[in-house]
């Protein structure tokens, strides 16, 4: 089961094509500081601009490089039903051990068109996939009940990264479904109080950043250690908040840049740099947590 501290990891990108020193040193990164498990290709990753051969290729790197030290769960999802079907059947061929699945973007399907497209992919393959509820992307909310049937229905739909911002959802589709059921925070600010009403971890954006802190906080909040995790959630609360000050993933790579994780700052339009007030905003407080100089 995929639980605990889990990171939507930045792609890194070098005169227009994948970065792969600075992704195998992500990785070692992640693996040293008790990283739970890695999303490569998600919405932090960039995965909208890849091309499908860039995307099928960086997984397989991220494969390659985890050498089986941490699991990573491939992003496949996609707004055309075909697409995730044969992006997920390419993960799973290249050895990934989940799959992370948005449910679908712009088409703003009914809750019957949603279950039908999960259904469809969950048919089709056989790797533990954790569908992505995310409405502010995708433009439509995956109701708790439509989640409920496709969990019920289909065994390798294991659990959902839940990103609505309200913390109700998880004892929602806990009610649906069971305690064991795999739901995951998609906001770091709201990791903490949703482990405490039975969600099992995050997929984080601040994990780019400080992995062995988040890692902690969701140790201590498993072991019901609620006092110590929060004091680490208080910790870092203003950057959980400078992480979205302009789009993810422009801050967080930014960050990433400017503490030496990544070679350079490289983003694919129509992603682009951040404002030089907002910059020197994330600058301030990197500086105040000791992460940068």
């Amino acid at each position: 089961m995929f639980k605990g501290s889990i990171v939507a990891l930045v792609t890194p990108f070098k005169n227009g094509s994948i970065d792969k020193g600075s992704l195998k040193r992500l990785i070692d990164f992640h693996v040293e500081n008790g990283t739970d498990g890695i999303v490569i290709a998600g919405t932090t990753g960039e995965s909208a601009t890849l091309t499908f051969s860039e995307h099928e290729d960086l997984i397989k790197m991220a494969v390659e490089f985890a050498d089986k030290r941490i699991p990573i769960i491939a992003g496949t999802g996609a707004n055309a039903t075909h697409e995730a079907i044969a992006l997920t059947k390419s993960a799973e061929k290249a050895g990934a051990d989940g799959s992370l699945q948005i449910v679908p973007y712009y088409n703003k399907p009914t809750q019957e068109g949603i279950y039908q497209h999960f259904r469809a992919i969950a048919e089709e393959t056989s790797i533990p996939l954790i569908l992505y509820n995310i409405p502010s992307r995708t433009g439509v909310d995956m109701l708790p009940e439509t989640f409920a049937r496709l969990y019920a229905d289909f065994p390798n739909i294991i659990g959902i990264k839940e990103a609505t911002g309200n913390v109700s959802r998880v004892s929602d589709m806990i009610s649906l479904t069971n305690p064991d059921v795999v739901i995951l925070s998609g906001d770091d600010a709201l990791t903490l109080p949703m482990m405490a009403v039975g969600a099992k971890g995050v997929i984080s954006v601040a994990n780019n950043l400080i992995p062995r802190d988040i890692a902690q906080m969701c140790r201590l909040a498993f072991d019901g250690k609620f006092d110590e995790a929060r004091r680490i959630h208080d910790r870092y609360w203003n950057l959980f908040k400078i992480l979205f000050i302009e789009t993810n993933p422009i801050p967080v790579k930014t960050a990433a840049y400017l503490m030496g994780l990544i070679d350079d700052i490289e983003m694919r339009l129509p992603l682009y740099f951040m404002s030089s007030e907002n910059e020197e905003k994330l600058k301030t407080v990197l500086k105040d947590y000791g992460l940068i100089r």
